[in-house]
């Protein structure tokens, strides 16, 4: 929105679909699909048909960038922050489907916009997305893209401080009250309801705080904290340094993935951690046993739903939730007193003495 506000769109006119819903799909993505074992590839063509056909005014452009990297707090601290090669290709993949029996974009007046764009590089962002829409938007100049790409960043970085603040705000009204959360690790597609199935939300019905790792706040003090000791012992070259536990640090979701699990072994009042992927996501495979093993050594709890696609089987969902609520009553109390037994002195999550 940062980035078309300053391009000059009136925010009323710019449209997002809706959530992912099995619905959608069937009345908008039926016989437009892709052969894809990703399902949060194969629902794009679910949005990209109530994009199409589902509005009551007809859109003018439909823009859908293939991002090659993310903007990550990890970066520079890690080899690389690269997306998904499936989710990156998406664009152009669910694109064949509304091509493949006449153009379904030009039929109904719509320019398809899919810039190649690397986030994580900003100094290179307004050229690749002057390149990619400069067709779709004939007026644009390269200083005006530059502008709005300055005013896009800025936005993104605002939205992101914002939930870390309200993240940490949680913390430390656990650690003040001394009551237990939950920490999401899990991709970013899975806050989407239809495609994390709102598992999470089931969970906080039972009044536990919910935490999403992509938004663990990431102040200095805290940091220094949880992870001076390993920084000054060497083991790690900073507090966003994962090379201790992964190697292959070049997935930019996969990263802070690892990364959520080794912060949530160290914040006592992180009570659990809930792992959620996709069915068959070969990017998340490798990961399982690491992420389990970081955060049940620490003692906290960990359960994972590691299948998730279309169908949301309610009663399998609604016994796990209770099992998950059931030790969670049961075992709360005693992870966060062994947890802050071992944790290192000065907490800034709790009030000064």
């Amino acid at each position: 929105m940062g980035l078309l506000g300053a391009l000059g769109f009136d925010p009323r006119n710019i449209v997002f679909s809706s959530d992912t819903s099995e619905e959608q799909g069937r009345q908008f993505g039926k016989g437009r699909g892709t052969v894809d074992c990703c399902y949060p590839v194969k629902c794009m063509s679910g949005h990209y048909g109530e994009l199409v056909f589902g509005q009551k005014q007809k859109l003018d452009i439909l823009l859908s960038p293939m991002i090659y990297t993310l903007p990550s707090f990890l970066s520079g601290h890690v080899a690389k922050t690269l997306t998904c090669p499936r989710v990156m290709a998406a664009p152009e993949n669910i694109k064949a489907g509304f091509l493949k029996e006449g153009d379904a974009f030009a039929e109904n007046g719509i320019r398809y916009c899919s810039p190649f764009v690397s986030l994580d590089e900003p100094l290179i962002v307004p050229k690749q997305l002057f390149e990619g829409m400069k067709d779709a938007l004939p007026d644009l100049t390269r200083e005006e893209m530059a502008r709005a790409v300055d005013a896009g960043y800025k936005a993104l970085h605002a939205f992101n401080d914002k939930l870390r603040k309200k993240s940490r705000e949680v913390l430390e009204w656990c650690a003040r009250e001394d009551k237990p959360c939950l920490m999401v690790v899990a991709r970013p597609y899975h806050m989407d309801p239809g495609i994390g199935h709102e598992i999470e939300v089931d969970l906080q019905a039972y009044g536990y705080p919910i935490l999403w790792m992509q938004y663990f706040p990431i102040d200095a003090d805290l940091m220094d904290w949880a992870f001076g000791d390993d920084v000054r012992a060497g083991h790690v070259k900073s507090a966003f340094d994962i090379h201790d536990v992964w190697q292959s640090s070049y997935s930019s979701n996969t990263n802070e993935i690892l990364w959520g699990a080794k912060v949530a072994a160290r914040i006592p009042w992180i009570a659990c951690v809930l792992r959620m992927s996709s069915y068959e996501c070969g990017m998340d495979q490798p990961t399982y046993s690491p992420v389990q093993q970081i955060v049940e050594r620490s003692g906290t709890l960990f359960f994972s739903f590691q299948d998730l696609d279309s169908t949301k089987p309610a009663g399998s969902v609604k016994i796990r939730v209770e099992t998950i609520t059931h030790y969670l009553e049961k075992y709360a109390a005693d992870i966060i007193n062994r947890k802050k037994a071992a944790m290192p002195p000065g907490c800034p999550l709790l009030p000064a003495a």
